[in-house]
């Protein structure tokens, strides 16, 4: 028997049929292709986490945080045992590269946020420029809580010279809390023998005008986690972020609203003197 030559396809003969499989398989490759863009593609976000806390009736790097010419008696350092810590939010650099697995990492965690760039860096640019915005929102703080906390004691700033050092530390959040060390350095609790906290540590934030009003701030979730991690038990929080600020609150930490410098001293008296204290 002879062997039989293989079947060729003519012109009109029929292509093979693509099975199911191959076709899931060219339909899930865009898909694919797609979804390894998105992982490796850099997003417009910043990652933060609980920054830094400073104690404005203390020193940092060998000196004054404030210092002032013309105090109460008793000097510059006054009588206050206590603390008033001013807080941060350690956030990514501007030209840091965040993609998602970063974001679906920090998104999870209690003491992360993920923020618009935007939002922290207003303006864009690098991290050189972020530096000098920063600075320079921190400089224009410096002057309006100089100007409230002396409108606030009837003090001409004339008879009156303040130094505030924060070292790297920027942006307008500190201003109240400039505010409150300036009139705890000048006039204590007003009798001339104790300050502010009553010997107590008190955190907050907030940016303050020449007028003593109390603006809202970013980042204060992370803000009250960093206050209570180094021991604070009160936080002077603007009060129109009640809400944001006690979604995550640690446990030990009562916020205080405030809306206003005289407002924000008025509850400080309150605190130390165990009256009734404004709440959220």
């Amino acid at each position: 028997m002879s062997e039989s030559s293989p079947r060729t396809q003519g012109p009109g003969s029929p292509r093979p049929r693509l099975t199911r499989g191959r076709v899931l398989a060219l339909c899930a490759l865009p898909v694919v292709l797609l979804f390894i863009v998105v992982l490796c593609a850099p997003l417009p976000y910043s990652l933060a986490q609980p920054g830094e806390t400073a104690n404005v009736l203390g020193k940092r790097g060998g000196k004054p945080v404030i210092s002032v010419e013309g105090t109460r008696p008793g000097g510059e350092d006054g009588n206050d045992k206590g603390r008033l810590l001013s807080v941060t939010i350690a956030a990514t650099q501007p030209e840091a590269t965040v993609r998602l697995p970063d974001v679906v990492r920090s998104w999870f965690r209690d003491d992360r946020a993920v923020m618009p760039r935007e939002a922290v860096y207003p303006g864009g640019g690098d991290t050189r420029d972020a530096e000098r915005r920063i600075a320079q929102e921190m400089k224009n703080s410096q002057d309006e809580a100089v100007t409230a906390a002396l409108r606030q004691l009837n003090r001409s700033p004339d008879d009156v010279d303040v130094t505030l050092r924060l070292g790297d530390v920027g942006g307008p959040s500190a201003g109240l809390f400039f505010a409150l060390g300036i009139v705890d350095k000048l006039d204590g609790d007003g009798t001339g023998t104790g300050g502010l906290t009553g010997g107590r540590t008190i955190a907050g934030t907030g940016t303050i005008d020449g007028k003593g009003e109390v603006g809202p701030v970013g980042g204060i979730p992370l803000k009250t986690q960093a206050a209570r991690r180094d021991g604070a038990t009160y936080f002077l929080v603007p009060k129109s972020q009640c809400g944001e600020a006690g979604a995550q609150l640690p446990a030990g930490l009562r916020l205080v609203p405030v809306s206003t410098l005289d407002g924000a001293l008025d509850a400080l008296k309150k605190i130390r003197t165990d009256g009734k204290i404004p709440h959220c």
